[in-house]
């Protein structure tokens, strides 16, 4: 089972480390769906306070960097398991000369040892690294150990059921990929390389956090066009404007949760 798990995290590494090797901060920043989603997420973060926070898969920096420089005062670390996201990481926040930030890698088994219990007041992940974890309970527990009593998580995941997406499969007769979030083992986003990764629903990510409190909830590309199909819109980005505001008006309803990302607010009590 040990060997089992080593080799999943290691095609993980593997997977971000090759997404590194392909231009993914260039195709990253010129995304106009997925910039003003992470806007969202990070508008939703910074309401709670914080003194040291923690970005579990920091990717190339971005949101270690917005941070760190927005604030001077405060302490950032970044964690990704890929080597190669590390250094375009570390290689941002050099360039900027943030001196309150870190890049490491590591996952979330190693992250106690490196820090100890308490560290943080806020832990934050962004764009679903969680799916890529092999036992989302045991992340939950290594989260909580990690936060001060009163601490804060804001973790966002790739959803189970996105109806949007499921619907224009069906109707293209490609079932695989209409159910593919269904299964156990999803895939990930491309359609030629295999990412070792679980869609969660939310009851199952309330249920993996049920020792936090839950302050926050919200749902993403309802309507609003999913960040892999920006190319599609980019003719059409104003009516972008109109569809984030319907799924807006649909937080309070069943439909919430039926979008491409959830995004949850725990406090650990």
């Amino acid at each position: 089972m040990s060997n089992e798990k080593e080799q999943f995290y290691q095609s993980v590494s593997d997977y971000y480390d090759k997404d590194a090797d392909m231009n993914f901060e260039a195709r990253a920043e010129v995304n106009p769906l997925l910039g003003r989603i992470r806007d969202d997420f990070r508008a939703i973060t910074v309401k709670y306070p914080f003194g040291n926070a923690l970005e579990i898969g920091c990717g190339p920096g971005f949101d270690v960097a917005w941070f760190a420089s927005g604030f001077p005062g405060r302490q950032v670390i970044g964690v990704d398991i890929s080597e190669n996201m590390v250094r375009l990481a570390q290689k941002r926040i050099s360039a900027l000369g943030l001196v309150n930030a870190r890049i490491l890698k590591a996952d979330e088994r190693t992250l106690l040892q490196q820090f100890g219990p308490g560290s943080f007041d806020l832990v934050y992940v962004y764009f679903g690294a969680l799916n890529t974890v092999a036992d989302l309970t045991l992340a939950a527990t290594e989260i909580r150990d990690l936060l001060k009593p009163g601490g804060h998580a804001v973790l966002t995941f790739v959803n189970k059921w996105y109806w949007r997406e499921m619907a224009v499969q069906i109707l293209k007769l490609n079932f695989k990929i209409a159910f593919a979030r269904l299964k156990r083992d999803w895939g990930g986003y491309s359609p030629d390389r295999h990412l070792p990764s679980r869609c969660y629903s939310p009851r199952e990510i309330t249920r993996a956090f049920k020792e936090f409190q839950l302050l926050e909830k919200r749902g993403y590309s309802i309507f609003y066009p999913a960040w892999y199909n920006y190319r599609k819109w980019l003719k059409r980005l104003p009516e972008t404007d109109k569809r984030w505001k319907t799924d807006g008006r649909l937080q309070n309803s069943f439909l919430w949760s039926k979008g491409e990302y959830t995004l949850f607010v725990f406090k650990r009590m």
